[in-house]
């Protein structure tokens, strides 16, 4: 069974997209993976600073040291990753992009062989630009992305939705 790491990117403890992530968790464990949730909305992350400390003196660790400290080795024994992020704004919202950039000193997670996104929004057809990132880390990382389930207004906290996510854990 696989260790599964679900980065939750909502500030709203009990909104869709900590459901969402909540649904994928007890399903994974159902299935017998080893499953670690963090909500990275309530970590002080700070964004990447450019500074190249870490493919210099730094030898791939990261010259800040905030929370992001408590995720490189959930990260790094990680073989699911599984982002779980609202869409307030046609992309992935600012919380779940710090830990994203941050990665930026390990260039991938070193177990990481697959991944999941888990999108809610209250708004229809606003997920093509986050869709696109995930797409793209999963290329770059040459992971397989094992599923992407987008939930708006209607669809949030739904049985539907709830298998959505489930089919993904199958999947696995």
């Amino acid at each position: 069974m696989s260790k599964i790491l679900i980065l939750q990117a909502s500030p709203r403890a009990n909104g869709n997209t900590a459901w969402m992530a909540e649904v994928y968790k007890t399903a994974a464990e159902a299935a017998g993976h080893e499953v670690t949730l963090v909500n990275v909305s309530k970590k002080k992350i700070a964004g990447c600073l450019a500074c190249e400390y870490c493919h210099g003196k730094g030898n791939g660790a990261c010259i800040q040291k905030d929370d992001m400290q408590e995720l490189y080795p959930l990260m790094n024994e990680a073989e699911v990753l599984v982002l779980a992020a609202p869409i307030y704004y046609f992309t992935l919202c600012a919380q779940i992009q710090a830990p994203i950039q941050r990665m930026y000193c390990v260039n991938k997670p070193a177990k990481v062989q697959k991944m999941a996104l888990l999108m809610s929004s209250y708004s229809p057809n606003v997920y093509d630009g986050a869709t696109a990132e995930f797409r793209d880390i999963c290329n770059y990382w040459n992971v397989k992305a094992c599923g992407i389930v987008s939930a708006k207004i209607d669809e949030q906290k739904t049985e539907e939705t709830k298998q959505k996510i489930i089919a993904i854990v199958n999947s696995l």
